[in-house]
């Protein structure tokens, strides 16, 4: 009896940009470093990147010709399994690229959605990134049959009957409805739940994907939530009730941010994001030592405006200060570029220490630095809050 390879072999891909008017072409390369990472999340190796600069990806192939037969070229070379474009492909954009190039293609929210669906563990998770995924298919069914000329007809049925297109278009519409059913009756009992929880302050995580808010978490709750180095590690919204100086409050870890989010999993995903709109502090967590944090800042701000969560009282907390370095060099100096740590107290007087919405902290959760002033300064925010609502209480501290 012979030996069979039960090993999964990794597929390999490569991705696609533009570089446009409104982008450039270091802000198109940061792009397709974050759809690599994005890629390989979902288990992909990148084995190379193209890039075509245009005033705007082309309608039929998103890049031009010449460079498609380069693509194709490429594929063809090392048999590549799929190419990942780092924008959404419209449904004749897609139908065209699989006739040039042959194999699978992907855009960065059908990236993004097979993450989610990866990711997903509890029945509320799997339901909400079930729904995004029906939300994303069903503009996009053209392209996934070749046989739409079918007619299906016969005894009982008037007429030419329903193409297989339209029959599947049908089927998804009622799935999509039968899962927000779900979602509404999901949604209430979470509700009930955030209710049940009384009056207690309610702090929530916010951030960037992969900027360290699991770390926190568990530094500041003393519990055990999955984290690690991987984009959207945590799904589902985590609560813990935490208590500081004798004052209790509620922390929640929600669902990392990230740019070109796709709308589908922002509207799937509202009871998870309610946590952030019905908190009363949020914690804003940021890699400082992403080479692009101010931008993944940016991210996070305009999707809170958009899930209407922006006039929070808003902690920033620049996470990661052990691994931060900084460079800074005169316009005509050729000495070598030396990188050197930042002290604290140089990043309090720093431009980052300004935060229009609130407090800014500088920390390491995973080293423990500064940690005793990040847990003084959020007690002393709870106890804002706190002694408002229960104005008799004493505090045993």
């Amino acid at each position: 009896m012979g030996l069979y390879e039960t090993k999964k072999i990794q597929e390999t891909a490569v991705l696609i940009g533009v570089i446009t008017k409104d982008q450039s072409k270091e802000q198109s390369m940061e792009y397709l470093d974050e759809l690599e990472f994005l890629a390989e999340t979902a288990g992909a190796k990148t084995l190379q990147k193209f890039v075509q600069k245009l005033d705007r990806p082309d309608s039929k192939t998103f890049v031009g010709s010449g460079k498609m037969e380069e693509i194709s070229a490429y594929i063809k070379e090392y048999d590549v399994d799929m190419v990942i474009f780092d924008d959404d492909l419209t449904p004749s954009q897609l139908r065209n690229i699989e006739k040039v190039l042959e194999c699978k293609i992907l855009d960065r929210s059908n990236l993004i959605l097979d993450i989610f669906a990866s990711r997903a563990q509890t029945a509320h998770a799997k339901t909400q990134v079930e729904l995004a995924q029906y939300q994303y298919l069903l503009p996009r069914l053209t392209r996934m049959w070749t046989h739409l000329q079918k007619q299906k007809g016969g005894i009982g049925m008037k007429g030419p009957g329903e193409t297989e297109i339209e029959t599947d278009r049908r089927i998804i519409r009622d799935k999509i409805s039968l899962l927000k059913k779900k979602l509404e009756t999901i949604d209430k009992q979470m509700a009930t739940q955030r209710g049940n929880r009384g009056q207690l302050v309610r702090v929530a995580l916010v951030g960037y994907t992969n900027a360290g808010k699991s770390t926190v978490m568990n530094l500041i709750s003393k519990s055990d939530v999955f984290a690690e180095n991987k984009l959207f590690a945590t799904l589902d919204t985590t609560v813990r009730k935490v208590v500081l100086q004798s004052i209790p409050f509620l922390l929640s870890d929600t669902v990392g941010f990230i740019r070109k989010l796709p709308h589908q999993l922002v509207e799937s995903f509202k009871s998870t994001l309610d946590e952030v709109r019905e908190a009363d502090i949020l914690l804003h967590i940021v890699d400082i030592t992403h080479p692009h944090f101010e931008e993944h800042i940016t991210v996070v701000n305009e999707t809170l405006k958009e899930i209407g969560a922006a006039d929070k009282n808003v902690i920033l907390v620049f996470n990661k200060i052990d691994a931060f370095t900084f460079v800074e060099k005169e316009e005509f100096d050729l000495t070598p570029v030396e990188r050197e740590n930042i002290s604290l107290e140089e990043l309090k007087s720093s431009w980052m220490a300004n935060n229009s919405n609130g407090s800014t902290l500088f920390i390491s959760a995973e080293k423990k630095q500064n940690i005793d002033e990040f847990k003084e300064l959020l007690f002393q925010e709870v106890k804002k809050i706190h002694s408002i609502r229960y104005p008799y209480q004493t505090y045993g501290y």
